[in-house]
Protein backbone atom coordinates (compact mmCIF):
# COMPACT_ATOMS: atom_id res chain seq x y z
CA UNK A 1 0.00 0.00 0.00
CA UNK A 2 1.16 3.07 -1.08
CA UNK A 3 2.45 6.17 1.83
CA UNK A 4 0.03 8.88 0.86
CA UNK A 5 2.37 11.76 1.81
CA UNK A 6 4.82 9.89 -0.66
CA UNK A 7 5.51 12.49 -3.41
CA UNK A 8 8.30 10.67 -5.55
CA UNK A 9 9.87 6.92 -5.35
CA UNK A 10 12.26 6.21 -7.35
CA UNK A 11 13.32 2.36 -7.86
CA UNK A 12 16.38 0.38 -9.36
CA UNK A 13 17.30 3.03 -11.84
CA UNK A 14 19.80 2.15 -14.01
CA UNK A 15 21.49 4.75 -16.74
CA UNK A 16 24.32 4.36 -18.79
CA UNK A 17 26.51 6.35 -21.56
CA UNK A 18 29.25 4.92 -23.44
CA UNK A 19 32.29 3.66 -21.64
CA UNK A 20 30.54 4.55 -18.21
CA UNK A 21 27.68 3.28 -16.22
CA UNK A 22 26.51 6.47 -14.53
CA UNK A 23 23.86 5.21 -12.92
CA UNK A 24 23.83 1.34 -11.12
CA UNK A 25 20.48 0.69 -9.41
CA UNK A 26 19.68 3.78 -6.98
CA UNK A 27 16.29 3.87 -5.41
CA UNK A 28 14.74 7.09 -3.26
CA UNK A 29 11.82 8.76 -2.18
CA UNK A 30 10.98 11.78 -1.36
CA UNK A 31 7.67 12.57 1.04
CA UNK A 32 5.64 15.23 1.10
CA UNK A 33 7.00 18.22 3.60
CA UNK A 34 10.12 16.93 4.08
CA UNK A 35 14.45 17.96 2.63
CA UNK A 36 15.74 15.28 1.31
CA UNK A 37 19.38 15.18 0.93
CA UNK A 38 20.78 13.36 -2.19
CA UNK A 39 24.47 13.19 -1.20
CA UNK A 40 27.49 11.63 -3.04
CA UNK A 41 31.03 12.62 -4.48
CA UNK A 42 31.44 14.37 -7.66
CA UNK A 43 31.38 11.96 -10.54
CA UNK A 44 28.94 9.33 -8.07
CA UNK A 45 25.27 9.97 -10.33
CA UNK A 46 23.68 12.90 -8.62
CA UNK A 47 23.12 14.94 -11.87
CA UNK A 48 22.58 12.07 -13.77
CA UNK A 49 19.73 11.28 -11.49
CA UNK A 50 18.24 14.76 -11.12
CA UNK A 51 18.65 14.49 -14.87
CA UNK A 52 16.27 11.96 -15.65
CA UNK A 53 13.72 13.94 -12.73
CA UNK A 54 13.82 17.04 -14.76
CA UNK A 55 13.16 14.47 -18.18
CA UNK A 56 17.06 15.80 -19.11
CA UNK A 57 17.92 11.80 -19.69
CA UNK A 58 15.50 8.99 -19.72
CA UNK A 59 16.31 5.70 -17.45
CA UNK A 60 17.31 2.42 -19.22
CA UNK A 61 15.92 0.19 -16.31
CA UNK A 62 14.18 0.79 -13.39
CA UNK A 63 11.08 3.26 -12.18
CA UNK A 64 9.49 6.06 -11.44
CA UNK A 65 6.25 6.63 -9.52
CA UNK A 66 4.69 9.90 -8.51
CA UNK A 67 1.71 9.82 -6.34
CA UNK A 68 1.92 5.76 -6.45
CA UNK A 69 1.86 5.80 -9.97
CA UNK A 70 4.42 4.76 -12.34
CA UNK A 71 5.29 7.40 -15.02
CA UNK A 72 7.96 8.36 -17.66
CA UNK A 73 9.52 11.28 -17.53
CA UNK A 74 10.80 12.12 -21.28
CA UNK A 75 11.27 15.60 -21.46
CA UNK A 76 10.71 19.05 -19.68
CA UNK A 77 7.39 18.70 -20.05
CA UNK A 78 6.34 15.61 -18.10
CA UNK A 79 8.46 16.77 -15.31
CA UNK A 80 6.28 20.23 -15.42
CA UNK A 81 3.23 18.11 -15.43
CA UNK A 82 4.25 16.09 -12.53
CA UNK A 83 4.91 19.31 -10.50
CA UNK A 84 8.92 18.71 -10.51
CA UNK A 85 11.21 21.71 -10.92
CA UNK A 86 14.51 22.01 -10.96
CA UNK A 87 17.03 24.71 -10.04
CA UNK A 88 20.30 23.86 -10.95
CA UNK A 89 24.46 25.34 -10.43
CA UNK A 90 24.23 27.09 -13.66
CA UNK A 91 20.90 29.09 -13.35
CA UNK A 92 18.43 28.44 -16.06
CA UNK A 93 17.67 32.57 -16.65
CA UNK A 94 17.61 34.35 -19.76
CA UNK A 95 19.50 37.73 -19.16
CA UNK A 96 18.42 40.67 -21.13
CA UNK A 97 14.81 39.35 -20.17
CA UNK A 98 13.09 41.11 -17.04
CA UNK A 99 12.21 38.86 -13.78
CA UNK A 100 8.67 38.54 -14.65
CA UNK A 101 9.48 37.48 -17.86
CA UNK A 102 11.93 34.57 -17.10
CA UNK A 103 9.50 33.41 -14.18
CA UNK A 104 6.59 32.75 -17.04
CA UNK A 105 8.59 32.21 -19.83
CA UNK A 106 6.69 30.51 -22.42
CA UNK A 107 4.16 30.70 -20.06
CA UNK A 108 2.80 34.11 -20.22
CA UNK A 109 -0.25 35.17 -19.54
CA UNK A 110 -2.40 36.68 -22.46
CA UNK A 111 -5.15 39.23 -22.87
CA UNK A 112 -6.75 39.27 -26.82
CA UNK A 113 -3.70 37.15 -27.89
CA UNK A 114 -1.15 39.97 -26.47
CA UNK A 115 1.35 39.38 -23.64
CA UNK A 116 -0.74 40.77 -20.31
CA UNK A 117 2.20 42.34 -18.70
CA UNK A 118 -0.13 44.28 -15.98
CA UNK A 119 -0.98 40.98 -14.94
CA UNK A 120 2.20 38.99 -14.96
CA UNK A 121 4.21 41.29 -12.87
CA UNK A 122 1.58 41.13 -10.59
CA UNK A 123 1.68 37.59 -10.48
CA UNK A 124 5.21 37.91 -10.22
CA UNK A 125 5.37 40.43 -7.28
CA UNK A 126 3.35 38.23 -5.57
CA UNK A 127 5.66 35.31 -6.44
CA UNK A 128 8.69 37.07 -5.18
CA UNK A 129 7.28 38.59 -2.29
CA UNK A 130 6.59 34.62 -0.92
CA UNK A 131 10.43 34.20 -1.70
CA UNK A 132 11.18 36.75 0.81
CA UNK A 133 13.32 39.02 -1.88
CA UNK A 134 12.55 42.70 -2.46
CA UNK A 135 13.31 43.07 -6.42
CA UNK A 136 11.00 44.87 -9.10
CA UNK A 137 9.41 42.38 -11.07
CA UNK A 138 10.33 44.44 -14.01
CA UNK A 139 14.10 44.39 -13.35
CA UNK A 140 16.91 43.32 -15.54
CA UNK A 141 18.00 39.62 -14.54
CA UNK A 142 21.65 40.92 -15.32
CA UNK A 143 21.41 43.37 -12.89
CA UNK A 144 21.12 40.92 -10.35
CA UNK A 145 23.42 39.51 -7.87
CA UNK A 146 24.14 35.70 -7.33
CA UNK A 147 21.85 35.12 -4.28
CA UNK A 148 18.71 37.80 -5.86
CA UNK A 149 19.38 35.00 -9.15
CA UNK A 150 18.74 32.17 -6.70
CA UNK A 151 15.02 33.90 -5.56
CA UNK A 152 14.09 34.27 -8.84
CA UNK A 153 14.94 30.63 -9.96
CA UNK A 154 12.77 29.56 -6.90
CA UNK A 155 10.20 31.92 -7.56
CA UNK A 156 9.90 30.53 -11.44
CA UNK A 157 9.49 26.95 -9.45
CA UNK A 158 6.48 28.67 -7.18
CA UNK A 159 5.36 29.48 -10.79
CA UNK A 160 4.45 25.92 -11.75
CA UNK A 161 2.81 24.83 -8.78
CA UNK A 162 6.17 22.35 -7.68
CA UNK A 163 5.13 19.80 -5.41
CA UNK A 164 8.65 18.39 -5.81
CA UNK A 165 11.49 21.22 -5.78
CA UNK A 166 15.14 19.50 -6.53
CA UNK A 167 18.33 22.10 -5.62
CA UNK A 168 21.66 21.45 -6.91
CA UNK A 169 24.10 23.00 -5.04
CA UNK A 170 21.87 26.24 -3.94
CA UNK A 171 24.59 27.93 -1.19
CA UNK A 172 27.97 27.04 -3.24
CA UNK A 173 28.43 31.20 -3.99
CA UNK A 174 26.25 32.23 -1.79
CA UNK A 175 27.61 34.02 1.76
CA UNK A 176 26.84 33.07 5.05
CA UNK A 177 24.06 35.66 5.19
CA UNK A 178 22.53 34.73 2.22
CA UNK A 179 21.86 30.63 2.63
CA UNK A 180 20.48 32.05 6.02
CA UNK A 181 17.79 33.56 4.36
CA UNK A 182 17.95 30.67 1.46
CA UNK A 183 17.23 28.23 4.62
CA UNK A 184 14.17 30.17 5.66
CA UNK A 185 12.76 29.68 1.95
CA UNK A 186 12.99 26.40 2.29
CA UNK A 187 11.95 25.67 5.62
CA UNK A 188 8.68 27.85 4.53
CA UNK A 189 8.12 26.00 1.75
CA UNK A 190 8.35 22.13 3.84
CA UNK A 191 6.02 23.77 5.53
CA UNK A 192 3.78 24.36 2.99
CA UNK A 193 3.97 20.54 2.04
CA UNK A 194 6.85 20.75 -1.07
CA UNK A 195 8.80 18.29 -1.13
CA UNK A 196 12.65 19.44 -1.70
CA UNK A 197 15.22 17.58 -2.92
CA UNK A 198 18.89 19.07 -1.73
CA UNK A 199 22.11 18.51 -2.84
CA UNK A 200 25.06 20.02 -1.31
CA UNK A 201 28.61 19.23 -0.72
CA UNK A 202 28.79 21.54 2.71
CA UNK A 203 27.87 18.29 5.38
CA UNK A 204 27.08 21.30 7.83
CA UNK A 205 24.10 22.27 6.25
CA UNK A 206 22.87 18.81 6.64
CA UNK A 207 21.95 18.24 10.62
CA UNK A 208 20.33 22.16 9.91
CA UNK A 209 18.28 21.92 7.17
CA UNK A 210 17.84 18.07 6.27
CA UNK A 211 15.29 15.78 6.98
CA UNK A 212 16.70 12.46 5.87
CA UNK A 213 19.57 11.40 3.93
CA UNK A 214 20.18 9.03 0.62
CA UNK A 215 23.99 8.67 0.00
CA UNK A 216 25.11 7.58 -3.87
CA UNK A 217 28.44 6.28 -4.28
CA UNK A 218 29.72 4.78 -7.68
CA UNK A 219 26.38 5.65 -9.27
CA UNK A 220 24.80 3.28 -6.48
CA UNK A 221 22.72 3.67 -3.56
CA UNK A 222 24.58 2.94 -0.52
CA UNK A 223 22.26 3.97 2.47
CA UNK A 224 20.02 6.13 3.94
CA UNK A 225 20.16 7.60 6.95
CA UNK A 226 18.62 10.41 9.20
CA UNK A 227 19.96 14.03 8.79
CA UNK A 228 21.45 14.11 12.30
CA UNK A 229 24.00 10.97 11.40
CA UNK A 230 27.76 12.63 12.01
CA UNK A 231 29.97 13.82 9.64
CA UNK A 232 32.27 11.65 10.11
CA UNK A 233 29.86 8.69 9.26
CA UNK A 234 28.45 10.50 5.92
CA UNK A 235 31.82 11.03 5.00
CA UNK A 236 32.55 7.06 5.38
CA UNK A 237 29.22 6.02 3.51
CA UNK A 238 30.34 8.92 0.95
CA UNK A 239 34.11 7.94 -0.15
CA UNK A 240 33.72 4.17 1.44
CA UNK A 241 37.02 5.24 3.74
CA UNK A 242 37.07 7.40 7.10
CA UNK A 243 39.20 10.63 6.14
CA UNK A 244 41.43 10.85 9.31
CA UNK A 245 42.61 14.51 8.77
CA UNK A 246 39.97 16.96 6.90
CA UNK A 247 43.48 19.51 6.07
CA UNK A 248 45.97 17.46 6.01
CA UNK A 249 48.84 20.25 5.81
CA UNK A 250 52.27 19.51 5.91
CA UNK A 251 55.11 22.61 5.91
CA UNK A 252 58.28 21.91 4.08
CA UNK A 253 60.79 23.80 4.80
CA UNK A 254 60.72 27.23 2.81
CA UNK A 255 63.20 28.70 0.09
CA UNK A 256 63.49 31.82 -1.61
CA UNK A 257 60.67 34.61 -2.78
CA UNK A 258 59.30 33.33 -5.83
CA UNK A 259 56.24 35.84 -5.94
CA UNK A 260 56.73 39.22 -4.61
CA UNK A 261 54.36 41.64 -5.50
CA UNK A 262 55.16 46.28 -4.44
CA UNK A 263 52.93 48.68 -3.99
CA UNK A 264 49.88 46.98 -6.72
CA UNK A 265 47.29 49.33 -6.81
CA UNK A 266 44.25 50.23 -9.21
CA UNK A 267 42.13 53.15 -8.86
CA UNK A 268 38.98 52.56 -7.29
CA UNK A 269 39.79 48.36 -6.55
CA UNK A 270 42.80 47.68 -4.62
CA UNK A 271 45.67 50.24 -3.45
CA UNK A 272 49.48 49.61 -2.67
CA UNK A 273 48.72 45.60 -1.86
CA UNK A 274 52.71 44.02 -1.04
CA UNK A 275 53.52 40.61 -0.40
CA UNK A 276 55.63 37.69 -1.19
CA UNK A 277 54.97 33.86 -1.16
CA UNK A 278 58.19 31.22 -0.55
CA UNK A 279 58.94 28.51 -2.38
CA UNK A 280 57.09 25.38 -0.13
CA UNK A 281 54.77 27.84 1.16
CA UNK A 282 51.42 28.45 1.47
CA UNK A 283 50.23 31.56 1.55
CA UNK A 284 45.80 32.03 1.96
CA UNK A 285 43.89 35.22 1.34
CA UNK A 286 40.59 35.67 3.14
CA UNK A 287 38.24 38.76 3.21
CA UNK A 288 35.11 39.64 3.03
CA UNK A 289 33.13 39.05 -0.22
CA UNK A 290 34.47 42.56 -2.48
CA UNK A 291 37.62 43.18 -0.57
CA UNK A 292 39.32 42.73 -3.68
CA UNK A 293 40.64 39.59 -3.39
CA UNK A 294 40.51 37.94 -6.83
CA UNK A 295 41.05 41.16 -8.60
CA UNK A 296 44.57 41.37 -7.13
CA UNK A 297 45.41 37.99 -7.99
CA UNK A 298 44.30 38.72 -11.41
CA UNK A 299 46.33 41.51 -11.74
CA UNK A 300 49.45 39.20 -10.56
CA UNK A 301 48.68 36.97 -13.36
CA UNK A 302 47.88 39.36 -15.91
CA UNK A 303 44.68 39.06 -16.67
CA UNK A 304 43.59 42.45 -15.53
CA UNK A 305 45.36 46.05 -15.65
CA UNK A 306 46.70 47.49 -12.68
CA UNK A 307 47.67 51.04 -12.40
CA UNK A 308 50.98 51.29 -10.13
CA UNK A 309 53.30 48.41 -8.60
CA UNK A 310 55.62 45.33 -9.80
CA UNK A 311 55.16 41.87 -9.81
CA UNK A 312 58.26 39.77 -9.59
CA UNK A 313 58.85 35.86 -10.10
CA UNK A 314 61.94 34.61 -8.64
CA UNK A 315 63.58 38.52 -9.09
CA UNK A 316 62.90 39.09 -12.24
CA UNK A 317 60.07 41.76 -12.88
CA UNK A 318 56.99 40.76 -15.06
CA UNK A 319 55.35 42.75 -17.33
CA UNK A 320 52.09 44.32 -16.43
CA UNK A 321 48.75 43.29 -17.97
CA UNK A 322 50.71 40.11 -20.06
CA UNK A 323 49.05 36.69 -19.42
CA UNK A 324 51.71 34.83 -21.85
CA UNK A 325 55.07 36.64 -19.95
CA UNK A 326 53.54 35.59 -16.72
CA UNK A 327 52.91 31.70 -18.04
CA UNK A 328 56.66 32.04 -19.15
CA UNK A 329 57.43 32.65 -15.81
CA UNK A 330 55.86 29.75 -14.11
CA UNK A 331 52.68 31.49 -12.95
CA UNK A 332 49.88 29.46 -13.10
CA UNK A 333 46.02 30.57 -11.87
CA UNK A 334 43.06 28.74 -11.54
CA UNK A 335 39.95 30.87 -11.49
CA UNK A 336 37.25 30.69 -9.40
CA UNK A 337 34.84 30.37 -12.82
CA UNK A 338 36.60 27.50 -13.32
CA UNK A 339 33.34 26.65 -16.27
CA UNK A 340 33.59 30.03 -17.19
CA UNK A 341 37.58 30.73 -17.14
CA UNK A 342 39.11 27.92 -16.51
CA UNK A 343 37.91 25.03 -19.17
CA UNK A 344 37.26 25.12 -23.19
CA UNK A 345 33.65 23.00 -21.95
CA UNK A 346 33.17 21.59 -25.57
CA UNK A 347 36.83 20.43 -25.82
CA UNK A 348 38.33 16.95 -24.37
CA UNK A 349 40.20 16.38 -21.52
CA UNK A 350 43.20 15.87 -23.31
CA UNK A 351 42.75 18.68 -25.24
CA UNK A 352 42.12 20.88 -22.10
CA UNK A 353 45.28 19.75 -20.37
CA UNK A 354 47.29 20.70 -22.85
CA UNK A 355 45.93 24.19 -23.82
CA UNK A 356 48.89 25.80 -21.34
CA UNK A 357 51.91 23.60 -22.84
CA UNK A 358 50.62 23.89 -26.69
CA UNK A 359 52.78 26.86 -27.44
CA UNK A 360 55.73 24.57 -26.42
CA UNK A 361 54.85 21.47 -28.13
CA UNK A 362 54.67 23.08 -31.51
CA UNK A 363 57.52 22.74 -33.45
CA UNK A 364 57.61 24.38 -37.34
CA UNK A 365 53.57 24.22 -36.99
CA UNK A 366 53.28 21.30 -35.98
CA UNK A 367 51.95 19.89 -32.38
CA UNK A 368 53.33 16.91 -30.74
CA UNK A 369 50.32 15.05 -30.28
CA UNK A 370 51.63 11.94 -29.73
CA UNK A 371 53.61 13.94 -26.63
CA UNK A 372 50.47 15.65 -25.01
CA UNK A 373 48.77 12.49 -25.22
CA UNK A 374 50.93 10.79 -22.87
CA UNK A 375 51.13 14.02 -20.76
CA UNK A 376 47.87 14.27 -20.47
CA UNK A 377 47.36 10.67 -19.59
CA UNK A 378 50.02 10.82 -17.06
CA UNK A 379 48.19 13.83 -15.42
CA UNK A 380 45.19 12.61 -15.58
CA UNK A 381 45.70 9.34 -13.69
CA UNK A 382 47.75 10.90 -11.38
CA UNK A 383 45.37 13.32 -10.32
CA UNK A 384 42.24 10.51 -10.27
CA UNK A 385 40.19 12.23 -13.12
CA UNK A 386 37.11 10.08 -13.62
CA UNK A 387 36.80 10.20 -16.85
CA UNK A 388 35.63 7.45 -19.89
CA UNK A 389 38.65 8.51 -21.54
CA UNK A 390 40.91 11.39 -22.38
CA UNK A 391 38.60 12.48 -25.79
CA UNK A 392 35.72 12.93 -23.55
CA UNK A 393 34.40 16.15 -23.04
CA UNK A 394 35.03 18.11 -20.43
CA UNK A 395 31.49 19.65 -20.23
CA UNK A 396 30.75 16.16 -19.50
CA UNK A 397 32.74 15.71 -16.50
CA UNK A 398 31.62 16.12 -12.20
CA UNK A 399 32.45 19.53 -11.05
CA UNK A 400 35.63 18.25 -8.88
CA UNK A 401 36.69 16.27 -11.75
CA UNK A 402 36.61 19.55 -13.99
CA UNK A 403 38.61 21.62 -11.21
CA UNK A 404 41.50 18.54 -11.19
CA UNK A 405 41.60 19.04 -15.07
CA UNK A 406 41.93 23.04 -14.49
CA UNK A 407 44.99 22.21 -12.32
CA UNK A 408 46.48 19.54 -14.37
CA UNK A 409 47.26 21.76 -17.43
CA UNK A 410 49.26 23.93 -14.87
CA UNK A 411 51.20 20.99 -13.15
CA UNK A 412 52.22 20.14 -16.83
CA UNK A 413 53.60 23.23 -17.52
CA UNK A 414 55.74 23.12 -14.35
CA UNK A 415 54.18 26.11 -12.82
CA UNK A 416 56.55 27.56 -10.23
CA UNK A 417 54.25 29.91 -8.40
CA UNK A 418 50.36 27.98 -8.49
CA UNK A 419 47.49 30.65 -8.10
CA UNK A 420 44.05 28.67 -6.39
CA UNK A 421 40.92 30.54 -6.36
CA UNK A 422 38.16 29.03 -4.74
CA UNK A 423 40.20 25.97 -5.61
CA UNK A 424 37.30 23.48 -3.42
CA UNK A 425 34.24 25.97 -4.26
CA UNK A 426 31.57 22.90 -5.41
CA UNK A 427 33.49 19.76 -4.62
CA UNK A 428 32.89 17.06 -2.38
CA UNK A 429 34.77 16.15 1.01
CA UNK A 430 37.00 13.05 -0.38
CA UNK A 431 37.73 15.39 -3.59
CA UNK A 432 38.85 18.47 -1.68
CA UNK A 433 41.33 16.20 0.29
CA UNK A 434 42.49 15.30 -2.77
CA UNK A 435 43.38 18.89 -4.06
CA UNK A 436 44.79 19.36 -0.46
CA UNK A 437 47.46 16.55 -0.97
CA UNK A 438 48.28 17.75 -4.43
CA UNK A 439 48.61 20.90 -2.70
CA UNK A 440 51.21 19.56 -0.86
CA UNK A 441 52.90 17.64 -3.34
CA UNK A 442 53.62 21.16 -5.40
CA UNK A 443 55.18 23.03 -2.21
CA UNK A 444 57.27 19.98 -1.00
CA UNK A 445 58.97 20.36 -4.60
CA UNK A 446 59.67 23.55 -4.14
CA UNK A 447 56.58 25.13 -5.74
CA UNK A 448 54.58 29.10 -4.27
CA UNK A 449 50.74 28.26 -3.49
CA UNK A 450 48.74 31.64 -3.32
CA UNK A 451 45.24 30.71 -2.19
CA UNK A 452 41.83 32.33 -2.01
CA UNK A 453 39.12 31.34 -0.35
CA UNK A 454 35.92 32.49 1.11
CA UNK A 455 35.89 29.21 3.38
CA UNK A 456 37.52 30.26 6.44
CA UNK A 457 38.69 26.76 7.79
CA UNK A 458 40.13 26.10 4.51
CA UNK A 459 42.09 29.07 4.56
CA UNK A 460 42.98 28.43 7.92
CA UNK A 461 43.77 24.75 7.83
CA UNK A 462 45.76 24.91 4.63
CA UNK A 463 48.06 28.06 5.10
CA UNK A 464 51.34 28.77 6.38
CA UNK A 465 50.24 32.67 6.59
CA UNK A 466 47.26 33.98 6.11
CA UNK A 467 47.12 38.07 4.56
CA UNK A 468 43.72 39.13 5.45
CA UNK A 469 41.99 42.43 2.75
CA UNK A 470 39.34 44.71 3.87
CA UNK A 471 38.46 47.40 1.10
CA UNK A 472 40.92 46.67 -1.15
CA UNK A 473 44.14 46.91 1.15
CA UNK A 474 46.23 44.27 3.23
CA UNK A 475 44.59 44.75 6.53
CA UNK A 476 47.21 42.27 8.16
CA UNK A 477 49.00 39.17 7.83
CA UNK A 478 48.75 36.44 10.55
CA UNK A 479 50.97 33.43 11.05
CA UNK A 480 49.57 30.27 10.80
CA UNK A 481 49.50 29.79 15.31
CA UNK A 482 48.11 33.43 15.05
CA UNK A 483 45.23 32.70 12.83
CA UNK A 484 41.96 31.78 14.01
CA UNK A 485 38.68 32.73 12.73
CA UNK A 486 37.77 35.75 15.32
CA UNK A 487 41.58 37.42 14.24
CA UNK A 488 40.77 37.39 10.62
CA UNK A 489 37.39 38.45 11.09
CA UNK A 490 38.81 41.33 13.31
CA UNK A 491 41.02 42.45 10.44
CA UNK A 492 38.36 41.75 7.67
CA UNK A 493 35.80 44.03 8.76
CA UNK A 494 38.39 46.67 10.20
CA UNK A 495 37.61 50.55 9.31
CA UNK A 496 40.17 52.35 8.08
CA UNK A 497 40.82 55.70 9.43
CA UNK A 498 38.66 58.67 8.46
CA UNK A 499 41.55 60.84 7.29
CA UNK A 500 42.43 58.09 4.51
CA UNK A 501 41.26 59.62 1.39
CA UNK A 502 40.95 56.30 -0.62
CA UNK A 503 38.16 55.28 2.33
CA UNK A 504 34.78 55.11 1.15
CA UNK A 505 32.28 53.09 4.47
CA UNK A 506 29.82 52.40 1.51
CA UNK A 507 32.33 50.36 -0.09
CA UNK A 508 32.70 47.52 2.17
CA UNK A 509 30.60 44.20 1.54
CA UNK A 510 29.32 42.96 5.34
CA UNK A 511 28.99 39.36 3.77
CA UNK A 512 31.13 37.94 6.17
CA UNK A 513 32.58 34.55 4.24
CA UNK A 514 31.47 30.98 5.09
CA UNK A 515 32.86 29.72 8.45
CA UNK A 516 32.60 25.82 7.69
Amino acid sequence: MSNPDELLRIEGIRKTFPGVVALDGVDFDLRRGEVHVLLGENGAGKSTLIKMLSGAYTPDAGRILAGGEEVRIAGAQDSERLGIATIYQEFNLVPDLTVAENIFLGRQPRRFGMIDRKTMEAEAAVLLERVGVSVSPRARVRELGIARLQMVEIAKALSLNARVLIMDEPTAVLTSEEVEKLFAIVRRLREDGVGIVFITHHLEEIAALGDRVTVIRDGRSVGQVPASTPEDELVRLMVGRSIEQQYPRTRPETGEALLRVEGLTRDGVFHDVSFEVRAGEVVGIAGLVGAGRTEVVRAVFGADPYDEGTVEVAGSALRRHDVNAAMEAGIGLVPEDRKGQGLVLDASVEENLGLVTLRSATRAGLVDLKGQRAAAARIAEQLGVRMAGLGQHVRTLSGGNQQKVVIGKWLLADTRVLILDEPTRGIDVGAKVEIYQLVNELTAAGAAVLMISSDLPEVLGMSDRVLVMAQGRIAGELAAEQATQDAVMALAVGTPSPSDPDSDPDKTDKEAPRGR
